[in-house]
């Protein structure tokens, strides 16, 4: 499989810049992956497409403002960090604009110097250790000071950070949101679950690798990148209880569905654990779990295009999104919805 299988033409003006004023407002484009047959939607009428006894699996993780605007202690110079994840209390995995200027040892300051940092180790992809010192709680600090690191192609500034948050946000710790949970409010949720759904929750903290480009002409010599995750052993009998049952396995967003997959054995139950996924779904990929999944619409030649193709066919998802183009569909983080089963 070549790179260019999964290239689309996208206008520009199509890229959502900003969410709608309500969330579940969003268009809903539906997918029949055997088919390939479209029709279309709002999302709050997604509650239509989901049957009492299923399981609405949702990733709960909560963005954190990663996005660090600051100076080096030297000469002033202007410096953006970017946390990746954390290394341990003080100590965190960070991308640097621009990168040349931090050899180890280097020293930068934030805000008016409440937060400092050292370059401890350079690490793969030119990739820093970091070690912060500050006084007081560091996720405090980090509020007052940090930003929402969007996505490259949202240029708009966010005016409300809880915009880039889904509802149900709990455990700190990505760099990026699982876009298609921003489309639910908790009156929908709640909704779904009085309707006979089970809504389970998981996490994976997404990292900025989501959006790293594919840089190799052949995908399988792609390497991916990890993420942690959790399922607790509760999530997991609720989500195998129902599966026992006959109810369809519904994956909110690429990050549940590969988190499910990851902790999935071939017998299509899953097991309560935590650690590092670096799972690559691509076409020819069996699913072990994931009967239907909701998803946005993703960058061409993506990792999370490939994950869609795997699992309603390359064709029938890049018809789709021809359709969505020609429909005018809104892309990416901010944009519309697609719920394919």
């Amino acid at each position: 499989m070549k790179l260019k299988d999964f290239y689309y033409h996208l206008p520009q003006e199509l890229i959502a810049q900003e969410p709608l004023s309500d969330r579940q407002m969003s268009r809903l484009m539906l997918v029949n992956k055997k088919t390939g047959q479209v029709s279309h939607d709002i999302f709050k009428n997604i509650i239509e497409y989901l049957n009492p006894g299923d399981c609405l699996v949702l990733n709960d993780t909560r963005v954190i403002p990663a996005r660090l605007y600051g100076t080096k202690e030297d000469t002033g110079g202007k410096i953006e960090f970017v946390l990746l994840h954390q290394i341990s209390k003080d100590e965190w995995e960070v991308i640097l604009k621009p990168g040349r200027r931090a050899k180890v040892g280097s020293r930068f300051v934030f805000g008016n110097g409440e937060l400092q940092a050292e370059i401890k180790k350079i690490v793969n992809d030119g990739n820093r250790i970091v070690k912060f010192e500050y006084d007081g709680i560091f996720e405090e600090v980090l509020d007052r000071l940090g930003e929402m690191p969007l996505p490259h192609y949202i240029t708009k500034k966010l005016e409300d950070k809880e915009r880039y948050q889904t509802v149900y946000s709990k455990h700190k710790g990505s760099a990026a949101a699982p876009t298609a949970g921003l489309h639910f409010t908790r009156e929908l949720l709640e909704e779904i679950k009085q309707k006979g759904v089970e809504v389970v929750f998981i996490t994976l903290h997404v990292g900025l690798g989501t959006f790293r480009p594919v840089k190799v002409e052949n995908i399988l010599e792609h390497k991916m990148h990890s993420e942690f995750y959790i399922i607790s052993d509760e999530a997991a009998k609720r989500i195998n209880t129902c599966r026992q049952s006959g109810g369809r396995i519904i994956a909110v967003g690429t990050t549940s569905c590969r988190t499910l997959e990851t902790a999935a054995g071939q017998d299509g139950f899953v097991v309560g654990s935590s650690g590092w996924t670096d799972i690559f779904i691509y076409p020819g990929y069996q699913f072990k779990i994931v009967d239907a999944l909701i998803t946005n619409f993703h960058l061409p030649e993506s990792t999370l295009l490939m994950l869609v193709s795997a699992f309603a066919g390359r064709e029938n998802i890049l018809d789709a999104y021809n359709t969505a183009v020609n429909e005018k569909y809104r892309f990416f983080s901010f944009g519309d919805a697609m719920l394919i089963v």
